[in-house]
């Protein structure tokens, strides 16, 4: 590996771990190793070979995919046929008929499902109606959202519609495999906007300010819908191990009754002195739980995750209460039937969450009230409460001896929080006085609910 190569190999790993990808030491031999035996021309094959060697996790793959593509980009400059019109025609330049020929283009490769045509189609777009030249210094000067807005796909989608339905697609398919197609073509266009702004400001840059982190490490808060259906597949293993952990904390912490005639056995080795009792194992019971969450409109993302969050629970607990509130606590446990679809479930629980407030602003101190008053059978010896939500409640009644009460009822608390704790204790939030009464715990991406899980041990 020449010292440009290893260069560029350190500054990528780099990229990675600040980016949450986890790479060690011996990770980082093993590429090397790897790329011993590799074709350096082969593109694709270097790919594959950091790949194998540093990649963990299926999560973390679009990440890895976005900063190779900075620090090994497929293209330098405009690569070839820079511009969708060649120049020194009547269509040159960012025009209308170039607009429309572009748009043509695209909703055939669109209709064809031509991966290779849309990347060259998105290259070509960007350096023709991406470029914004002239911005002051500091400033990008390739925007994918302005190519985006010039080229409009989503208003293709009636014209690749109709084409795959005269292929034989059903409607609905046609609509599904068009919208994927599209958001394929959106993310080559991101993606060369970004290659490109990485040749003017270097790779570093860009992995600082324009690369989204790994699953892991992405904010709930900040999470589209396409990142929260792959939470989603990520949530079910920590809720098992979840269940499994508190279930394991609990028998840990009491011993069952002594077991008289094992004691006396064992103490004929010491000549009859019980230096060691013995004691009859406990008869195990599954955890209950109670899940309280704040769905208001502050923590929209987080709610949509939390949500989440209680479905995956509901399959790992014996017995389990959820309820949401805003101002007012609802109780949406029966939701959760077995064998039901959970896009289906979470669907029903977001337009329940539109009619939880009958104020229209967040009160934790009267839903806990209310959760007292309506709802205190649901916590008991056995069961253990989960509360989500930011803390923050408009600067009414807190509330605390409600949550105290709760707190007092139940067998174990935790409050996750989804905000930073630098925010903790600003403004309206009274994350001070609850984590006095529930131990809080900053959750603020799948790394961190993942801790919270282990710190259970």
């Amino acid at each position: 590996m020449s010292s440009g190569l290893l260069t560029t190999h350190i500054a990528f790993l780099e990229a990675l771990r600040g980016a949450g990808v986890p790479v060690s030491l011996a990770e980082d031999l093993d590429a090397i190793a790897a790329f011993s035996v590799l074709d350096w021309g082969d593109r694709e094959a270097i790919r594959q070979g950091y790949a194998a060697t540093l990649v963990k996790r299926q999560a973390q793959r679009p990440t890895f995919d976005t900063l190779f593509d900075l620090y090994f980009p497929r293209l330098v400059g405009d690569g070839v046929g820079g511009s969708v019109v060649p120049t020194g025609t009547a269509e040159a330049g960012d025009s209308g008929p170039a607009l429309e020929r572009v748009r043509e283009r695209l909703s055939s490769a669109l209709a064809a499902g031509d991966d290779a045509a849309l990347l060259q189609i998105a290259t070509e777009a960007v350096g023709t109606f991406g470029a914004m030249r002239g911005r002051g210094p500091g400033l990008s000067s390739w925007s994918s959202y302005t190519t985006l807005q010039r080229l409009s796909p989503q208003t293709l989608v009636d014209r690749v519609v109709e084409a795959l339905r005269a292929e034989g697609y059903a409607a609905d398919d046609a609509r599904r495999t068009a919208d994927r197609r599209i958001g394929s073509f959106t993310r080559f266009v991101e993606a060369d906007a970004r290659r490109r702004i990485a040749a003017e400001k270097g790779a570093d840059h860009v992995a600082r300010v324009a690369v989204r982190p790994s699953l892991e490490r992405l904010d709930f808060t900040s999470a589209r819908q396409e990142d929260l259906a792959a939470m989603r597949r990520e949530i079910y293993p920590l809720a098992r191990r979840l269940a499994t952990r508190m279930a394991r904390e609990q028998r840990a912490r009491h011993r069952g009754p002594l077991d008289f005639r094992r004691t006396v056995r064992a103490s004929v080795s010491t000549g009859g002195v019980p230096l060691v009792t013995h004691h009859k194992p406990k008869r195990p019971h599954r955890t209950e739980l109670v899940v309280l969450c704040d769905v208001s409109g502050s923590v929209a993302s987080f709610a949509q995750f939390t949500l989440m969050l209680v479905y995956a629970l509901h399959e790992q607990f014996g017995k389990m209460r959820a309820f949401t509130f805003v101002d007012q606590v609802h109780e949406v446990t029966d939701v959760f039937r077995p064998g039901a679809d959970p896009g289906q479930v979470l669907a029903e629980l977001a337009t329940r969450t539109q009619h939880a407030a009958a104020w229209g602003r967040t009160n934790y101190g009267r839903a806990f009230a209310t959760f007292v008053a309506d709802h205190a059978d649901a916590l008991g010896p056995k069961a253990s409460l989960l509360v989500l939500g930011d803390a923050r409640s408009n600067y009414s009644d807190l509330g605390v001896e409600a949550l105290t009460e709760m707190a007092d009822r139940a067998r174990h608390a935790w409050w996750l929080n989804p905000e930073h704790p630098r925010h903790w204790d600003t403004g309206d939030s009274a994350a001070g006085p609850y984590g006095a009464v529930v131990p809080m715990v900053e959750c603020r991406n799948l790394a961190q609910l993942a801790d919270f899980v282990r710190s259970l041990a």
